[in-house]
Parts: C-alpha cells; structure tokens; sequence
C-alpha cells in the first residue's frame, strides 16, 4: 500500500510530507521509503497559529479559521507529495494535524486538540485520509503520546542492550525500547529554545545553535528551570507549550540579581533541554540513543547532549536506514495503515492507556477505502527496506 505521511510538530515550522509503501509479510511490517518533501506554513496562516496558541488567548472564530487554513495547507502539500512522490497516485493519506492545545490535569490527559480540517485533504487529492489520531488512545485513558513510540518499539526491539529512540521536536520524547517498553516527554526541545530567539531576535530559531554557543549559561536560573514539578513525575507522561512557553521563563527570570544576556539565555535554555533528556536516559540505562528530529541540526545542543551522556553514544536514525528528517511523518503513515487494517496503533505501556486502539478517523476518497487484503495479523518487527 503507498501511504503519505503529513505532519507538522509543535515547532509549527513546516509541514513535512513522507511517502512509504508499506506490506505486511507475516507478523513483520515492511517499510520502503519513497521520499520526503517539507512546504513551510503560508504566512498567515502560521502568524494566526503563532497568535491563537497558549498562553494566548483566542475564539471559536479563530479556531474555525485555523481549522480551515490549516487544512488547505495540508492539502496543498498532499496534493504535491502524491504527484511528487508516488507517481499521481497513493492509496491513503495519513494527517497528523497541528497540536494546539494538549490539556493536561494532574498529570491525567482530559483531552488533546489537532486542528487541520481532513475534508480538504480528501477533496484535492481523491485519496482517503486518515486524521484525528491522538484523541483515541486519551478515550482509553493514556496520554495520546508519543504515539511514535510503537515506531521505536517494533523497529529497534532487536537491538543490543536499551536502546532508546529520541525526537528533538517542539518537545523532546524517548521511548526505551526494553522489557516493557516506556515512552514519555522529557520537557521541552525547540520549543522554548525558538520562542527565546523569536522574543529576542525575531529569528524563528538559533541557526546552526550560534547564540546558544556564544553564550554562557546562567547556573541559577538553569536551577530554577529544572525545579519544575514536571520533571519529576513518573511515566507515562506527556506535555506540550501550555507548559513550557516563555510566561514559564518569565517567572524563572523574576527576581534574579541581573539581567541575562540574550546569548546566555539561548544557551541556558539549550542546556537544560540537553540536561534533562540525559537524566531521562540515565533514569533508564540507555546505552544508545537514536536520535532524530530538528533539533538534531543543532550541533550546539548535541555537542551539549553528547558531554551529558558521557559514554552513551548518540547516533541518528539516518545511520540505521530511517530518514532522520522525516521520521514522524513515516510513524503516522505506519499508523494509519495499521488503522485501515484494523489494527492497533499503540503501545499501552508507552501511553499509559488500558489497552491499545486502532487510532484515528476516517475520511473517505472519491474511490472509496482503500482495499485490505487477507487477515492481517499485528506486526511484532519492523524492516526498513
């Protein structure tokens, strides 16, 4: 079955759009990559999305809007991926959406918010869609994330000692791939990193970590970061910019004795994204990390990841077959294969649900669903091919 994978991580910075045929031979999945496009956001739907999200506050217009904008910008780079990467034509679609708002309570998810109307995807392409895939997996009483973690679990399970997938998204997560697997957000990756420099700078980000390795980090206010309740709370466990947003840095910053050079706060900040995904590692013996994401194009945060983790190497996905770049864009087409086969997307001790679910909702093309053959059995491996 040739899939397309669309995503767009809390970074908001594109959307990427990855095309896999994907089979099932026996209880193993087989992934054949066919190619990877990236289409930044139109600017004004990203200026609306950089407007609306916490801690800023928006209406039911808004939320419509977006919903529309959003929708036909996915749709746009669907449109090209099927022409581009498949030859005209793919058998489903599978849209992430854009992450608005995840609602946490206690450490409980109540509920997760994508936005990106699938009906235009459907429409501009003729292909059925699946989407909404997070909010299943939160019905069934897990966190919606990192849904990414059954990717790392059937790909890396055979690996020696704990391996342990990393994504330096808007939001760093690892899954450790041993015994009964785990998977959780460590805290923030880009995210805060990009909402500094854009205060700061009106950059979107720290081009190849230049501030950050320019600068020098603020040992107290890197303390007072890490005293956040959020890093102590066990696993399962997810968060998002509700959390870590600049209103949080803000109030690590008031009281100190001086003021912190722009430099030494994009270095701070990088550091503790650094610091607290080793702790993470360390928490859980991982002697190999897998890394990918955009935060991996940052030689300042993975020279400062490396010097945390010592002697545990840290090597990204493109070494072992796997398209760094375009990694959680193939996870969601393996997802929504799985859903269209009737199968479950989920690792109930990676999210924290009562069980695993088929995920998402379902979009129907102008040639109707796409056509599942035999009985297929859930996959225990993955191969990249």
């Amino acid at each position: 079955m040739r899939v397309i994978g669309l995503m767009s991580g809390t970074s908001y910075d594109a959307i990427d759009a990855a095309a896999a045929d994907l089979r099932l031979d026996g209880d193993r999945l087989v992934l054949t990559p066919l190619g990877l496009l990236s289409q930044p956001y139109p600017s004004s739907v990203r200026d609306a999305l950089e407007g609306s999200l916490p801690p800023a506050n928006t209406s039911m217009e808004q939320v419509c809007r977006l919903d529309t904008g959003i929708g036909q910008a996915f749709a746009d780079v669907a449109r090209q991926a099927v022409e581009q990467l498949c030859g005209g034509s793919a058998d489903l679609i599978v849209s992430h959406g854009q992450t608005v708002f995840h609602w946490v309570d206690g450490g409980t998810v109540r509920g997760t918010l994508q936005l990106g109307q699938p009906a235009w995807i459907a429409e501009a392409t003729g292909t059925t869609v699946v989407s909404d895939l997070r909010a299943r997996d939160v019905a069934a009483g897990g966190q919606g994330a990192p849904l990414v973690s059954i990717i790392d679990v059937l790909w890396l399970r055979g690996r020696t000692g704990v391996p342990i997938a990393l994504n330096l998204g808007g939001i760093a997560n690892i899954t450790v791939v041993h015994g009964e697997p785990v998977a959780f957000d460590t805290g923030p990756a880009n995210a805060l990193i990009d909402a500094v420099v854009t205060e700061l700078t009106g950059r979107p980000y720290d081009v190849d970590g230049a501030m950050a390795g320019r600068g020098r980090v603020h040992g107290e206010l890197l303390k007072r970061l890490l005293d956040e309740p959020y890093y102590a709370r066990s696993a399962p466990k997810s968060t998002g910019k509700e959390l870590f947003n600049l209103a949080c840095l803000a109030g690590a910053l008031e009281g100190l004795s001086s003021e912190v050079p722009a430099d030494d706060l994009v270095a701070t900040v990088t550091l503790l994204t650094a610091r607290t995904v080793a702790e993470a590692v360390r928490r859980y013996g991982g002697t190999e990390v897998v890394a990918s994401g955009g935060g991996i194009r940052n030689p300042v945060l993975m020279h400062m990841l490396a010097s945390e983790l010592g002697s545990v190497p840290v090597r990204s996905t493109d070494e072992l077959g796997l398209p760094s770049a375009a990694k959680e864009a193939y996870a969601f087409a393996v997802l929504g294969f799985l859903t269209v086969n009737g199968l479950g997307g989920t690792v109930p001790s990676c999210t924290g649900a009562r069980h695993s679910s088929v995920l998402g909702s379902i979009t129907p093309g102008a040639r109707g669903l796409p056509v599942v053959a035999g009985d297929p059995r859930p996959p225990v491996s993955l191969r990249i091919e």
